[in-house]
């Protein structure tokens, strides 16, 4: 994890401010009086120069260089802090008792594991509360989002992996690969702290059991695996085996947040933002609407609540850059909102289209009892099965963890998988909300090739899928719900080739919505680089020449 020195000294600024705001319990995060100018935005509606939408990774790239430039900037998180302990003495809530902390406004958690022998084990009802996992279901979709400071970096199971430079070239032509491969991805990896597993004590310890299981099971079918990069602290999981670090990984804590050992965004860019001195967060501030002023500035009407759903107070912040950094869904949805409603009517047709789940499919397999996957299991994946270069049908399949604290037999799988089906998302005026126009046929093609890979495992280990686990149906392969979802304002379509939102200058979009449904491994590492490229473009151009 190589770090520069300013870098370094920055994200310790940055995590000072985080913890002296957990201790006040504060919603406002800054680290020095230069950032009032943003604070004061939020608190009376006034003006900042830049106004950044989410916390996640395209937005706290943004953040992080605009700092660095000088510009005071506000983020606007829709979610809270987390990084003030509860009663139990824990940030997060674990996946095996998982309590309100858990989910958004939910009266009833929603686990991607929604049965064991077909009996719902997963779930719990809770009091809807401003939790850190939301399921955001559409008709015959869903899917999962991260709430909170750091976004989806709090949930997710932390695979930093850059794609294959052909697939990239394939997906996005227009973007320099050379220049993205030699500079962008190594700052992307540098920055968010990426590092792997010891692989010698990966192959003896009963933690990766599973992981070994499965990876001898490929063999026998003639398929690859390879180590997987994580942004989990290997080092701090070494010593939660050994017992000589609290439990994290290793206390099935991944999904609903972990409280030790990884490196989510607020430990590495977001923090290191807040140290430029220059950023401001304000937390459970959900922007409903933007418009362009007459000034040619930006109106954001904003909404604040508390962590209960009770709305505090409605507010006005302008700004002369925007970025939107929401989300697929969140920034997606922002900009039809504006174009449909006539706030931002020269908005492109483009705005809604290209999206895709990245091919996500999930999906398990019975073992044999004599083959057991260990009742100790890590909640972070370090291997994958890849068969990307499998012409008919091309999958890269992370090897899951099940970590029920007991034996199941049961191998898990994410398959990721190369789908050209594209959904649309479209305004919907009743409820003043996006909805996405995605069918469960156009998944077809993402189960055909998990399953064309799965049934080779299971012919040459005289396996079974098991169809217990995804519902009360009989179902191997889990198709209504993805984990990386991308697109609906596509780079070089809806914007220029530098995230720019076409029609409208001093506004743009920074996240994996630039991204057209599919880059075949986990998104977030292309996600990162990707925000680099364009920030460092529209600083240059846009903001420090203006």
């Amino acid at each position: 994890m190589v770090e520069n020195q300013h870098l370094s000294r920055r994200r310790l600024l940055g995590m000072a401010a985080l913890s002296t705001a957990a201790l006040a319990g504060a919603t406002t995060v800054s680290a020095a009086p230069r950032a009032a100018a943003a604070g004061k935005a939020a608190a009376g509606g006034s003006f900042v120069p830049a106004v950044v939408i989410g916390t996640g990774y395209g937005a706290a790239v943004s953040a992080l260089r605009l700092g660095e430039a000088g510009v005071p900037t506000l983020m606007l998180e829709m979610g809270q802090l987390w990084n003030r302990p509860g009663a139990d003495g824990n940030i997060f809530s674990g996946m095996l008792k998982p309590d309100k902390r858990s989910s958004w406004f939910k009266t009833r958690t929603e686990a991607p594991l929604g049965s064991f022998l077909w009996l719902d084990l997963a779930n719990r009802d809770i009091e809807p509360y401003a939790g850190v996992l939301d399921r955001v279901n559409f008709e015959q979709m869903s899917v999962y989002v991260g709430r909170g400071v750091g976004g989806g970096s709090l949930v997710n199971g932390g695979m930093a992996v850059t794609p294959r430079r052909s697939y990239f070239e394939e997906v996005l032509p227009q973007v320099d690969a050379a220049e993205m491969y030699d500079r962008y991805f190594p700052r992307a990896n540098s920055t968010l702290r990426v590092n792997n597993v010891d692989k010698s004590w990966f192959e003896q310890t009963e933690w990766y059991k599973f992981a070994r299981v499965s990876r001898e099971q490929a063999t026998k079918a003639g398929l690859g695996t390879t180590f997987v990069p994580n942004v989990y602290d290997w080092d701090h999981m070494r010593r939660e085996a050994d017992g000589s670090a609290p439990k994290s990984a290793l206390a099935a804590e991944v999904i609903y947040g972990n409280n030790h050992g990884k490196m989510s965004l607020d430990k590495t860019y977001l923090a290191a933002a807040l140290g430029t001195g220059k950023v401001t967060i304000e937390t459970m501030h959900e922007v409903k609407s933007i418009r362009l002023q007459k000034d040619g500035t930006y109106a954001l009407t904003v909404e604040q609540k508390d962590p209960d759903g009770k709305v505090l107070a409605a507010k006005e912040i302008s700004c002369r850059h925007l970025f939107l950094g929401a989300g697929s869904l969140g920034s997606t949805e922002l900009l039809l909102r504006a174009r449909e409603t006539g706030a931002l009517p020269g908005l492109s047709p483009e705005i809604g289209t290209g999206w895709g789940p990245n091919g996500n499919i999930m999906t398990a397999r019975a073992n044999h009892v004599w083959n057991p996957t260990g009742a100790k299991q890590s909640s972070i994946p370090a291997l994958g099965i890849d068969d990307w270069d499998n012409r008919d049908a091309p999958v890269f399949a992370e090897i899951a963890p099940m970590p029920a604290g007991l034996e199941t037999w049961v191998s898990l799988y994410l398959a990721i998988t190369k789908n050209p089906e594209r959904g649309t998302f479209v305004y919907d005026r009743a409820t003043d909300r996006a909805k996405l126009r995605w069918t469960r046929e156009q998944n077809a093609p993402a189960v055909n090739a998990a399953k064309s890979l799965f049934d080779r495992i299971n012919k040459a280990n005289g396996t079974i899928y098991r169809y217990d686990l995804f519902g009360k149906q009989l179902k191997a392969f889990a198709d209504d719900f993805c984990y990386h979802p991308l697109g609906g304002c596509v780079l070089g379509k809806a914007t220029d080739l530098y995230g720019r939102v076409a029609g409208y200058k001093n506004l743009y979009v920074t996240d994996g919505a630039l991204i057209p449904g599919s880059i075949g491994v986990n998104p977030f590492v292309t996600i990162t680089a990707l925000a680099e490229r364009n920030i460092e473009r529209v600083i240059k151009q846009d903001v420090t020449a203006a």
